[in-house]
């Protein structure tokens, strides 16, 4: 404007004045109504009556769950329930399932009820009054008898250990009051509940009762065992080796009180168990065999110490206790230096159910374009038979197993056999994913991001909120990461939305997350219902604010200022532009956060709608510019049309163009809308009815006597036709001849 002006006179105060006459092409309205938008969306998912409980904790990005690429999920406590089922005790030559248990019940019990004095002979088939052999031939029945015995202990043995080696805590409640000197001192089975940091061992214990042999009671130093024929067993806790996840074990010495033998018993991961028990054939293999059938497998094992032996272990290991320097190193030496050619009793499985509705959410989320990651530190096997279980990966879908690689070559040649498959979901351990990415980065995740699903098992947190920062940089897609527990916590807050679930571990992950909720299943209602909703409306929202700053800014400001000799003089005054921006069309507007193209039922029932957002193409470079397209032709149109049908007086041109620019602003937020909400209508009524009251007040800014003509209307009605009856037949004409994917629906 002023360039037009061929820089005349005070030429630098005239681009002041320009800058402040067309600042409204700075929508600062935008800022706040979607500001206001997210408040409204979050305020939605929070009230939905079909996700329950769900938490909004960051407000300012509900729209991002409209764009979700790659969702990466947890498995424990996310896809299955954290609920385990004791389903089998394995001791290497014999194996129980749960239609036997009755058998180790038996075991255990005999274990309790034969007669100890019996030396060992021929004779001792008759110390147990359990183990008949009236049944078999004269020749064969000690034999037998004393296979049956050695079964009985190891299974008793076995049994003890998993009763022994746990954090859990029997609490005792009485009518939901907690009453623990009353209730401890009759050790009541209907008062008793268990309380542990993981529901591995707590149904660990359970089981043991089950089978006769049940923690009656614990405190820090010593441990109550009943059995099956009543009477108490004690045992001191002289030491305990919590489970981390680095170790992925746990430990404890325990003294039996009645015999005075001290007993070091410990369980784990068979990864490390594998080189901590005496050598044996079959460990790996029923380790893999259990593991197939979707059990999360524990090597349990003991070591008997003498007096003296434990003695020493205590002195080494306050001292590694009490030093300064590196004393986690030393403390660990020590416990290892114990750790050494233990006894491997038994092998437990524990079963985690899948949660409801897992299956239908990833059936929907693939539908929908979103490609799932599962990271787990569970075992290869256990992670591929869940994944295969949740139909993560379709029956008709080719499984690359990535075997261990260690090198630069073999992964190298690993990759390349991984390239030669197509459509086939892949499945990789923590440590060969590391060495693959650290030599072959770039490589590996591009084939990675081409497969239909993935599994990385045997994970630590680092990788997972690794995995999650180079899917964002490798792709430039969003991301979300779902889990439940605190391994969880960094791939939650590296995703672009995090969401956790409640579950039994705790509320750290769900703290942690921008959406926090209650079941997994949850999680294709908050994506294909909220996010595509907020997405949608956000940008027609931010669209039509930019709209509704460059009508009154750039067009009719900048063709009055053109029209009069390029003067700095303002179209409207001050009470005109402040209105236009608050009361007379923020109603209308903001209302656009209500409206919906589709029912939430069927958005749900067609998750291929949710793909489409993933082109981008609601808030695109070419949406943006066909708004800005339609910003000049009706800021031309008004103003050029007041202009030519004005009278004798300057203050008509206001009047017409500014009552043609509220009219105009109300007829496109109903073009805009695709769902009418009654609210809409009565945001597009009260701004109507609040800019003919303020007429009586706009005295000074409009003729009073002039607007009641027929005159002011038939031009202002003409005016408004022109600037908005094309756009409303090429939105028909559009409709008809190349409708959007959801109207096939709403028909």
């Amino acid at each position: 404007m002023v360039a037009l002006q061929h820089f005349a006179g005070r030429w630098y105060l005239q681009i002041f004045r320009f800058l402040l006459l067309l600042s409204h092409i700075v929508p600062i309205s935008l800022r706040v109504n979607l500001d206001m938008g997210k408040m409204v969306f979050s305020w939605m998912i929070k009230k939905d009556s079909k996700i329950p409980g769900t938490m909004v904790r960051a407000s300012t990005i509900p729209e991002q769950l409209g764009r979700i690429s790659y969702l990466l999920t947890d498995k424990t406590g996310t896809l299955t329930q954290n609920e385990m089922v004791f389903r089998r005790l394995h001791l290497g030559t014999v194996a129980y399932g749960m239609d036997s248990m009755d058998e180790v019940q038996s075991h255990v019990f005999s274990a309790y009820t034969q007669i100890p004095a019996c030396p060992p002979s021929d004779h001792t088939a008759l110390c147990n009054p359990l183990q008949p052999t009236h049944d078999l031939p004269a020749s064969r029945a000690p034999a037998a008898t004393k296979v049956r015995k050695t079964i009985s202990s190891r299974v008793h043995e076995a049994v003890k250990a998993i009763a022994l080696v746990h954090n859990v805590t029997p609490v005792y409640e009485a009518n939901g009051v907690t009453d623990q000197a009353e209730a401890e001192q009759h050790y009541e089975d209907t008062c008793r509940v268990y309380q542990a940091s993981s529901p591995d061992e707590v149904s660990l214990v359970q089981w043991t009762e089950s089978v006769g042999l049940t923690l009656v009671g614990r405190d820090q130093s010593s441990m109550q065992l009943r059995t099956p024929t009543g009477q108490i067993l004690n045992f001191t806790i002289l030491q305990i080796f919590p489970f981390t996840y680095e170790s992925k074990r746990m430990g404890i010495i325990v003294r039996d009180e009645s015999t005075g033998e001290i007993t070091f018993y410990m369980k784990g991961a068979d990864v490390v168990m594998a080189g901590i028990v005496q050598y044996n054939d079959w460990l790996e293999e029923e380790c893999g065999n259990m593991a197939r059938e979707g059990l999360r497998v524990l090597v349990v094992s003991k070591k008997s110490l003498t007096e003296e032996q434990y003695q020493d272990f205590e002195a080494r290991y306050v001292q590694a206790k009490l030093s300064v320097h590196d004393r986690s190193l030393k403390v660990a030496t020590v416990i290892e230096s114990l750790e050494m050619e233990m006894e491997l009793l038994c092998l437990t499985g524990v079963e985690d159910q899948l949660q409801t509705d897992v299956r239908p959410t990833l059936e929907i989320l693939r539908n929908a374009g979103i490609k799932v990651w599962m990271l787990t530190g569970d075992k290869l096997e256990t992670a591929t038979c869940t994944a295969k279980n949740a139909h993560l990966i379709t029956r008709n879908q080719d499984i690359h197993t990535f075997r261990p690689v260690t090198t630069r070559g073999e992964a190298h040649l690993e990759l390349n056999a991984f390239r030669r498959k197509h459509d086939c979901a892949l499945v990789i351990s923590g440590d060969s994913l590391e060495v693959c990415l650290k030599y072959y980065e770039y490589e590996f995740m591009e084939l990675a991001c081409q497969c239909p699903a993935v599994v990385c098992c045997r994970c630590t947190p680092t990788q997972k909120a690794q995995i999650v920062r180079l899917l964002q940089e490798r792709t430039g897609k969003l991301t979300c990461a779902v889990g439940d527990g605190g391994n969880d916590v960094s791939m939650i807050q590296e995703a672009d939305c995090g969401v956790g679930v409640e579950g039994k571990e705790g509320k750290q992950a769900s703290l942690a997350a921008d959406f926090s909720v209650t079941q997994f299943k949850h999680l294709g209602r908050l994506l294909m219902v909220h996010g595509r909703n907020s997405y949608k409306r956000s940008a027609a929202l931010s669209q039509f604010v930019i709209h509704r700053s460059l009508c009154i800014s750039a067009m009719q400001q900048t063709v009055f200022s053109s029209v009069f000799y390029f003067a700095s003089v303002p179209l409207y005054q001050g009470f005109l532009t402040i209105g236009y921006s608050t009361v007379y069309t923020m109603f209308p507007v903001f209302s656009l956060v209500l409206d919906k193209d589709v029912k939430s039922e069927v958005a749900m029932l067609y998750p291929e709608l949710y793909k489409d957002l993933l082109k981008g193409r609601p808030l695109s470079f070419k949406t943006f510019l066909i708004w800005v397209l339609i910003s000049i032709y009706q800021g031309s149109i008004i103003m050029y049309g007041a202009l030519l049908l004005f009278e004798s007086e300057f203050v008509h041109i206001v009047a017409i163009s500014f009552t043609s620019l509220i009219l105009t602003e109300l007829l496109m937020v109903a073009l805009t809308i695709q769902t009418w909400h009654w609210l809409m209508i009565v945001g597009e009524l009260l701004s109507l009815a609040c800019y003919v009251a303020s007429l009586v007040f706009l005295h000074q800014f409009i003729d009073i006597y002039f607007i009641t003509t027929v005159s002011f209307l038939w031009k202002v009605t003409a005016i408004t036709l022109v600037s908005c009856l094309p756009l409303y037949i090429l939105k028909y004409l559009r409709r008809r001849f190349s409708p959007p994917s959801y109207s096939k629906l709403t028909s």
